[in-house]
């Protein structure tokens, strides 16, 4: 059975850090890209960043360039996202994916159940 999980998530005051985690099982994990997005009320789900399986490709939406990073472990099964300098605007559930390197959430085939990110003072 597919599955993965998101943790990390929480308040954090605008500037701020925010360590994401998502572990997937290993099935699910081996050979597939891993992806975040994000979804804030009342807009669509939004592309974050994506890493290949190898992690050596790495592509990032505009509006988190310099300050998010994202970073893979395949020997835990784990895939990080490196929050720093958090806005206001980056409030939203976050939802690691599985799939196909991409920025678009049709690339990927597995998705968790999200973690909210709350960024304010």
């Amino acid at each position: 059975q597919v599955h993965l999980v998101e943790s990390g998530g929480g308040l954090v005051q605008p500037g701020g850090s925010l360590r994401l985690s998502c572990a997937a099982s290993a099935r699910t994990f081996s050979g597939y890209a891993m992806g975040w997005f994000r979804q804030a009320p009342g807009k669509e789900r939004e592309f974050v960043t994506t890493i290949s399986w190898k992690g050596s490709i790495t592509n990032y939406a505009d509006s988190v360039k310099g300050r998010f990073t994202i970073s893979r472990d395949n020997a835990k099964n784990t895939a990080y996202l490196q929050m720093n300098s958090l806005k206001s605007e980056d409030t939203a559930v976050y939802y690691c994916a599985v799939g196909r390197f991409g920025d678009r959430p049709s690339a990927y085939d597995y998705w968790g159940q999200g973690t909210q990110v709350t960024v304010s003072s």
